[in-house]
């Protein structure tokens, strides 16, 4: 009886494969298809770059890459881009410990002041610096403001890393023998080196392709340059040209990462479960740690804001006189979410494929994805102005969805950063599970997959969101006529040194941006999730 029931069993699992395979393949070849299409899309910026390269001559290209100035250029793209990372890798990291792992005064409420600075954009945290101190120009303006404006790229992924981390290997390594000191180099930043190198890649990269608080602090890089020689000297060959080395030298970032990241995974020790962490007291250094994040909260997000609040009450009523906040703020909210949706589902199948079909291609596709991080804002507004032109005929150019589209390929890494989080925790098993018991595709998607990964999707929207409220090269190209945002009215009155006029614009765009900041800190405060000790171990990868 046993016998006939395990052969019947044996018999139905085999059905159940034989059946479910072609049901399969459609299935995956649409994911794959869908997530090409994404990719190809992503592309579109690059392609329009080797375009006008090829128009222009391979020779004129190569004598306006070598000219002195892409050197000089290149030197201040470079030391500037080295210096912020490591920067921002020793505040975020030094920052996400203290929290996470020590038993600082108000953690919980530091854990929220440390991530919100991220919702300032960098224009204004330059516009509050220098407006108050002509000290804060040129390289040293560029290396400190940068620095405050973007450490929190490094803050969040390493702070869930240590979150997760097994305390049971720096037990381990104390028992024998090892200094506090060694542990903490050798094992618990070991832990969350991934996370480390990950956030500052995307420094790196959101570095690459600043330029607002760059032109603001009269700095220049790569960006300035490109943004000067399309809008200034109308000469597409050499912003086109020195376009160009920015992607080289964002793909020698990657690269670079990806080599010091390796291909290692991050276990626990033990098959037991997660226990929970025991936090370190900081004894003496209790208060120098409290002033530091006293000291890197002022100035990372009380200057910004009291030099707003400073300028516009110097203002007085006229200070928010001219174009209306409200119509400038419901402009910058409704493109935000729109473009935080589209690019939240863009990234939905490419998360997919490489989760949940991983392999060498597909994980080549989604690192060249991030590639568009680097990339300025005027390149991608540019490229799809010229697809618009040459291909559709102008269709669309100054056109509300064309902005939204041109914010949801310039966030797109981070809205894939989110998603894949997320689906990289759901329980594969049960979407087999539902497929085994004959529920359609469609269905186990809306019913099953993307409740698991409902909060990921929210903090792709939040991050993406949060961007492009921010975002301002690519809005002052491709904005529809007689259409502001915030950011470019902020960015016309300040041009114009009409500070009093632009400071509440800068609030608001603070206000605005605050809130997914909030949301955004909180999803990461659940990564990984963890109710209790309880909870099931995973691996870190």
């Amino acid at each position: 009886m046993t016998s006939t029931t395990a052969t019947n069993s044996s018999v139905d699992l085999d059905g159940a494969a034989a059946l479910s395979s072609p049901r399969q393949r459609p299935r995956r070849t649409a994911l794959t298809a869908v997530s090409f299409a994404v990719v190809a899309a992503l592309a579109l910026p690059l392609i329009f770059l080797i375009t006008e390269a090829t128009d222009a001559g391979a020779g004129n290209i190569w004598h306006l890459i070598w000219r002195s100035l892409t050197a000089s250029l290149l030197w201040n793209t470079v030391r500037l881009t080295v210096v912020v990372t490591a920067l921002c890798a020793v505040i975020g990291t030094l920052a996400a410990y203290c929290v996470e792992r020590t038993d600082l005064p108000g953690r919980h409420v530091w854990a929220v002041l440390v991530v919100i600075p991220f919702a300032i954009p960098d224009f204004v945290v330059s516009f509050g610096w220098s407006s108050l101190s002509t000290w804060v120009a040129g390289y040293r303006g560029a290396v400190l403001v940068m620095t405050l404006a973007v450490y929190p790229l490094v803050y969040l992924p390493v702070a869930a890393s240590f979150r997760g981390a097994d305390p049971g290997q720096e037990e381990i390594a104390r028992s024998l023998g090892a200094s506090r000191l060694s542990t903490f180099f050798r094992i618990t930043l070991g832990q969350a080196r991934r996370a480390i190198l990950g956030g500052s890649l995307l420094v790196a990269l959101v570095i690459l392709a600043e330029y607002g608080a760059f032109e603001i602090l009269g700095y220049q890089t790569f960006t300035t340059e490109i943004f000067s020689e399309f809008s200034v000297g109308f000469d597409t060959a050499s912003a086109c040209a020195l376009s160009l080395v920015l992607v080289v030298f964002s793909l020698i970032v990657m690269v670079g990462e990806s080599s010091l990241r390796g291909s290692g995974h991050v276990t626990r020790s033990g098959p037991g479960v997660q226990r929970v962490i025991t936090r370190r007291p900081l004894g003496r250094m209790k208060l120098p740690v409290l002033c530091g994040f006293v000291a890197l909260v002022a100035a990372a997000l009380g200057v910004p804001v009291g030099s707003s609040i400073y300028w516009m009450l110097e203002g007085g009523a006229h200070a928010i006189a001219g174009e209306s906040l409200l119509s400038s703020a419901l402009y910058t909210a409704g493109y935000s979410a729109a473009a935080a949706l589209v690019s939240t589902f863009m990234a939905l199948p490419v998360a997919l494929l490489v989760i949940r079909r991983p392999s060498a291609l597909n994980r080549l596709l989604t690192r060249t994805t991030f590639l568009v991080l680097a990339m300025p804002g005027l390149v991608v507004a540019l490229a799809l102005a010229y697809f618009s032109e040459q291909h559709l005929d102008s269709f669309g150019y100054q056109s509300a969805p064309l902005l939204v589209f041109a914010y949801a390929l310039m966030f797109f890494p981070l809205a894939l950063v989110g998603v894949r989080a997320s689906v990289a925790q759901a329980p594969v098993a049960l979407e087999e599970i539902a497929g085994s018991l004959g529920v359609p595709r469609r269905r186990v998607l809306l019913r099953v997959t993307l409740p698991l990964v409902a909060p990921g999707l929210g903090a792709a929207f939040c991050l993406v969101f949060l961007s492009a409220v921010t975002e301002l090269t690519a809005t002052l190209i491709l904005i529809p006529t007689g259409v502001q945002t915030l950011a470019t009215q902020f960015w016309a009155y300040q041009q114009n040194l009409s500070y009093a006029q632009a400071a509440p614009f800068a609030l608001v765009i603070i206000a605005i941006a605050a809130v997914p900041a909030y949301l955004l800190g909180r999803f990461f405060d659940r990564l990984p999730v963890r109710h209790d000790a309880r909870a099931v171990p995973r691996v870190v990868s």
